[in-house]
Parts: structure tokens; C-alpha cells; sequence
């Protein structure tokens, strides 16, 4: 008979950024149920599911529920980096393991936190990279009001004075907040080439709409490019169709990725949550946090937290996107950075992608001031003009 395994799962299923954090829990749910029919692993894996429903205070709540309470030494959760940091103390204090699935801002290093999803080397810079190389170095920023935007944005202010560009606005939107009327005045009033989208669930939803509406009403906006490190294909759906395409993201997987691994991936995500569901790059990287811990467990006492990450520097898996493995100086992973230009029809033309899966450099220690891009070097399915990225009508 096989031992049970606590693992705490914690996300956002409803809130302003809902539409991601079911993904992300789905994509560990899926994973979890592959773990526990797979005769390799000689334990089984019990979700203890805890929904903060997009209340900043609740996570503590629901952290402590799962640690103090029932003794569970394994989270899988988190979207936003302020719920994160919310309860890292509680891990630190418990000696337990967050399994932290959200591409983040970088500039961390928890000895109690895995990080399995991208750091800005793998997303901020590859988009800069393009967009200051093809696209223009006139930038405007505009993000949700936390450390996921404020860090990205003054990345990009480095990035864009290094290249002889300018930043011709930074605006902030209260996470749960859609007026964005003003920050679209501005942009026609100043007309960047990029504008910078780092707002997150609703506010970007809105944006983009808004963005559209102006765009069909103003031609000086045709030329204006949007790109953003977090659209994937359910907010598209969010969006609609009149809106959500030609737009740039930087990803580490799109569910249009070309292998076999990825097609059964897709197989049984649709089987699962249905035929219309498409995975996108949080519920992907779920799903590989779940597969990793469970690997990592294999032989260990899952209450011993030092062995179980031992293991697991030990672990590469093989999931949708490419290898994932984790690197043991900074508990970040491996990953393969890609951009894509979002489809009308909800999915993603890939256009540039890494011939292999990149180390992660949430410090950006190694990169310097001219040579911000030295890891980004892998196969290219360039666009070579801008009017590919216009609105798909």
C-alpha cells in the first residue's frame, strides 16, 4: 500500500487574477493525478487545497492553516510576488518548502522557497532584447502596483538608457483597478514605439481592450507594439477576439510548442478540464512543480526538507516546454525563454525560442552593461517588420 504525502496547494481561484491561478492550480492538479497512477512512485500525493480568493491578507491565513495546523511541509502555490513574500516567514519559521510556480521579478533567494518558474533573464530580457533590437527605443511602462512592476520596469529603464532609448512614461494601476482611460490618453499623447504591459489579471484584461478601441480610432497607434511577460492563452480568451491579438509575450512555453511531449501534455489537459481548454505557461509550470517535488521525494522523508532539496538538484524532468531542472546555487530552474505574438483565435505564433534550457540569473550578475543579452542566443524565427505585430483584424 502505498504512504500518503500532504501537499498543500494554494492559489487564487477567484479575484482579480482568477483567470491565471486556476490555471496554475488545474496544471498541479493534473500533475498530481499523473504522480499518484504511476506505479514508479511508492507514495501518493494528498491535495490540501486552500483559496485565498484574491485577498492579500488571506494567504497568511491560509499558509499557517496548512503549516501550523496540519503539518503539511510542502506548498505548491502563489501567483503574485507580494503573496509570496506574505508568507515566506511562515515557511522559514516551519521549516517547510514553497514550491513558488510564477515567472517573478527576480532579486530573491530563499533557502525555503523553490523557484520553478521564469526569472527575468528568462522573460525581461529576451522581450528587450527584441523589442530595443527591432521595434524602437521610444518605451512607455505601465504595471500593477507591486514588486513584480516596479522590478521589471527599472530593469527596463537600465536596459533602455544602455541602449540610447527613452522612457516616456511609468504608470501604476492598483491591482484590482480597470480605469485605464488615462494611461490610454498619454500613450496617444506620446506615441511610443513598445509600450510595456506589467499590469496583471483584470487591469491588463482592461487595457488591452481599451488599447484596441484607441487603436481603430487613431491611426497613430498602428505602429505601437504592446509586450508583456505574463499574457498566455487564457487571458486571450479574457480578452476576445477583437483585442487580444498581435500582441508580444515573452514565455517560457506556449501551447503551440512542437513536441511530442507537449502534444500529450495538451491530450490530457483537454481531457481533464475539457475540449476547449487550452494550458498556458503558469499552468505548465505548475504541473512541472508538481512532477519535480514528487521526484524529488523519491527516496527521501518528506519532513526533511535539506534531503528533499538534495534530491532534487539531482532531478531533471522532462516537461512540456523542454528540460527543467533546478539549479542547487539559487534554488531557480533551468527553463527555455521563447516570445510569441498572440492569434486572434486565443494562441501564440512562436517567433524566437532558446535552443536550450537557459540557467537561471534572478540577480543578473551575469550580464554587464553592453552585453545585457549574452544567454539569449538560441534558434530565431525573427520578425523582421513591425506591421506583423498590428492587431490581427
Amino acid at each position: 500500500m502505498k504512504s500518503v504525502v500532504p501537499i498543500g496547494i494554494l492559489f487564487s481561484t477567484q479575484g482579480p487574477y482568477g483567470t491565471v491561478s486556476r490555471a496554475m492550480r488545474d496544471g498541479a492538479m493534473l500533475a498530481l493525478e499523473e504522480v499518484n497512477a504511476d506505479d514508479r512512485f511508492d507514495f501518493r500525493l494528498e491535495p490540501h487545497v486552500q483559496d485565498p480568493e484574491g485577498v492579500p491578507a488571506a494567504y497568511l491565513s491560509c499558509a499557517q492553516r496548512l503549516l501550523r495546523e496540519e503539518g503539511i511541509k510542502h506548498v505548491v502555490g502563489c501567483y503574485t510576488s507580494s503573496s509570496r513574500k506574505e508568507i515566506i516567514p511562515s515557511f522559514e519559521k516551519h521549516d517547510a518548502l514553497l514550491w513558488y510556480p510564477s515567472h517573478y521579478e527576480g532579486f530573491e533567494t530563499n533557502d525555503n522557497v523553490i523557484y520553478t518558474g521564469a526569472a527575468p533573464n528568462h522573460h525581461v530580457l529576451p522581450l528587450m532584447d527584441y523589442v530595443l533590437r527591432h521595434v524602437g527605443r521610444d518605451i512607455y511602462c505601465v504595471g500593477s502596483n507591486y514588486v513584480w512592476a516596479w522590478e521589471n520596469h527599472r530593469i527596463v529603464r537600465e536596459l533602455t538608457q544602455v541602449s540610447g532609448g527613452r522612457i516616456l512614461g511609468e504608470r501604476y494601476l492598483q491591482v484590482h483597478d480597470c480605469d485605464v482611460d488615462r494611461i490610454i490618453d498619454e500613450i496617444l499623447d506620446r506615441r511610443p514605439s513598445f509600450v510595456l504591459n506589467m499590469l496583471i489579471g483584470e487591469s491588463s484584461y482592461a487595457f488591452y481592450r481599451a488599447f484596441a478601441e484607441a487603436r481603430r480610432s487613431h491611426e497613430a497607434l498602428h505602429d505601437t507594439v504592446i509586450g508583456s511577460c505574463t499574457l498566455c492563452e487564457p487571458e486571450l480568451a479574457e480578452i476576445g477576439a477583437s483585442a487580444c491579438g498581435g500582441h508580444l509575450s515573452s514565455s517560457v512555453y506556449f501551447s503551440t510548442v512542437e513536441t511530442r511531449v507537449n502534444q500529450a501534455f495538451r491530450d490530457a489537459y483537454r481531457r481533464r478540464f475539457g475540449e476547449r481548454a487550452v494550458p498556458c505557461a503558469d499552468a505548465e509550470a505548475s504541473y512541472n512543480t508538481v512532477h519535480l517535488l514528487a521526484r524529488a521525494l523519491t527516496g527521501t522523508t518528506p519532513s526533511e526538507i535539506e534531503a528533499v532539496k538534495r534530491s532534487l538538484y539531482g532531478v531533471a524532468f522532462a516537461a512540456p516546454q523542454g528540460q527543467v531542472s533546478v539549479d542547487s546555487e539559487n534554488n531557480h530552474s533551468f527553463l527555455v525563454p521563447r516570445l510569441g505574438v498572440s492569434r486572434s483565435d486565443g494562441t501564440f505564433d512562436i517567433v524566437r525560442e532558446s535552443a536550450e534550457p537557459v540557467r537561471p540569473d534572478p540577480y543578473l550578475v551575469w550580464v554587464d552593461g553592453t552585453g545585457v543579452w549574452a544567454s539569449w542566443n538560441g534558434r530565431r524565427r525573427e520578425l523582421t517588420n513591425r506591421p506583423r505585430l498590428r492587431v490581427i483584424r
